[in-house]
């Protein structure tokens, strides 16, 4: 049988199982895991199984490596390799294995690692029936989960356990594991010319995850290679249009380190700002599907609840902190929805900045040298002497008064009766303003 579309490795194994690395000196990224003496390293470095027996668990999103770091610890240290899905996986499978890897350990005196996928799927009956081969050292767990192992694995395991935490692979990464790809044999083995602009739409489009990437450049790369003449002498090129059409979906100009990144995001927070819902969830869409790391997104979610609603809706903060939470505990693509509620109830909700901004006004008189001594009736009057001196002299407790709030210098004297926030007529705030219109009245004796 002839290829019909030369450069291209024949058979089903997608590209991405094809680079998987063979040592961990072949990963890219998650160099907090792989410094000399690592437990990863160490690991995949005992040849003798004498001192690497500890299982891991391999916490983080997909596509950063978790099932490549368990292969090449295999590998690597020339142990025998048995892989589980806990998708498909049930006990009886995993007593299989219990069984084979002591069989293999007293005959042959090879340790077994048992790679398996997914564990947060497992039952807790099923992680049960892990726990005599990883306390014995019958076998070497090595698990992987992209949820929270705290809420998804037992406590019993999570004990026997490292656990590992992986992180989204830099633009830095990628770029190492798609020119790989690009150039090694087990790839595209050179044979195809890969448009630089066109390698930036994959890593962007892959948001930290290597699968992701390559599955974009190999089916690219099917496209580049039909649409080449078959009497050219041509190199292939896989452009961006071919990237777009492999992955079907346009491709945005947006570098998350270039001016798009900042105009992008400036838009996003001015329409929140300016109760546009519907031009900040146009620029939300426009950074999740450039790839914008979510935590960004939700940071600057957080700090504009926090600059430009402020006490006009309290709950606006409340809401941002939970949306960043769950999208960190979740993950993408899911966690596009938390974050849409978050900007739908910031952008509707009433907006003032006045709480930051009496702040600056009190950092700018501290800065301005404004600050005087704290008046005598307000300081400690705990330590030793403090008394003496007449620290505490004369303060009146609040909750004595029957209203709560009582008159009462707090300012020091340089600056008695000055005011720093001023609260807006929006939402919330109005009511805090009636109220705070009363307190000074009592407090500064009005």
């Amino acid at each position: 049988m002839v290829d019909a579309q030369p450069g291209l490795r024949s058979g089903a194994t997608p590209l991405a199982v094809r680079m998987r690395p063979r040592s961990l000196d072949e990963v890219a990224g998650q160099t907090h895991l792989l410094t000399p003496g690592s437990p990863l390293v160490s690991l995949a470095s005992d040849k003798t199984g004498e001192t690497g027996s500890v299982s891991v668990i391999l916490w983080g999103p997909p596509g950063t490596g978790k099932t490549t770091l368990a292969q090449a610890i295999a590998h690597s240290s020339g142990r025998r390799f048995v892989e589980l899905s806990a998708v498909s996986a049930g006990v009886r499978d995993v007593r299989q294995v219990m069984d084979e890897a002591l069989s293999t350990r007293d005959l042959y005196g090879i340790s077994t690692v048992l790679f398996l996928d997914e564990i947060h799927r497992f039952t807790k009956a099923q992680q049960d029936a892990l726990l005599p081969g990883v306390e014995n050292g019958w076998v070497i767990l090595v698990a992987a989960t992209t949820e929270n192992p705290s809420f998804s694995v037992i406590s019993p395991l999570l004990s026997r356990s490292l656990l590992l935490t992986l992180e989204t692979l830099s633009d830095e990464d990628l770029g190492i594991v798609v020119d790989r790809a690009v150039a090694d044999e087990r790839g595209l083995g050179g044979r195809f010319e890969l448009d630089p602009e066109a390698r930036a739409a994959i890593i962007r489009l892959a948001s930290g995850d290597a699968r992701r990437a390559l599955t974009a450049l190999e089916a690219a790369s099917v496209s580049a290679g039909s649409s080449s003449p078959a009497t050219s002498d041509a190199m292939p090129v896989i452009t961006t249009e071919l990237v777009a059409l492999a992955v079907d979906r346009a491709l945005l100009r947006y570098d998350r380190n270039g001016d798009e990144h900042y105009d992008v995001i400036s838009a996003f927070i001015k329409s929140v700002r300016g109760s546009d819902v519907d031009a900040a969830l146009h620029y939300l869409a426009r950074m999740i599907e450039a790839g914008e790391d979510p935590r960004f997104i939700a940071r600057r979610i957080i700090v504009s609840a926090g600059e430009d609603i402020g006490i006009a809706d309290p709950q606006a903060l409340v809401i941002a902190v939970a949306a960043a939470d769950a999208v960190q505990f979740i993950g993408m693509p899911e966690g596009r929805i938390p974050l849409a509620e978050a900007v739908v109830y910031l952008a509707t909700a009433p907006k003032s900045n006045a709480a930051y901004m009496a702040l600056d006004k009190a950092i700018a008189d501290v800065r301005a040298g404004k600050i005087g001594r704290v008046p005598k009736h307000l300081r400690d009057a705990h330590y030793p002497g403090a008394k003496r001196l007449g620290h505490g002299k004369g303060y009146i407790y609040s909750h004595d008064s029957e209203l709560g709030v009582v008159e009462q210098q707090y300012l020091p004297d340089e600056l008695k009766n000055t005011v720093y926030y001023d609260p807006t007529e929006h939402g919330n705030e109005r009511d805090v303003s009636a109220r705070l219109a009363k307190l000074r009245r009592i407090i500064r004796g009005r």
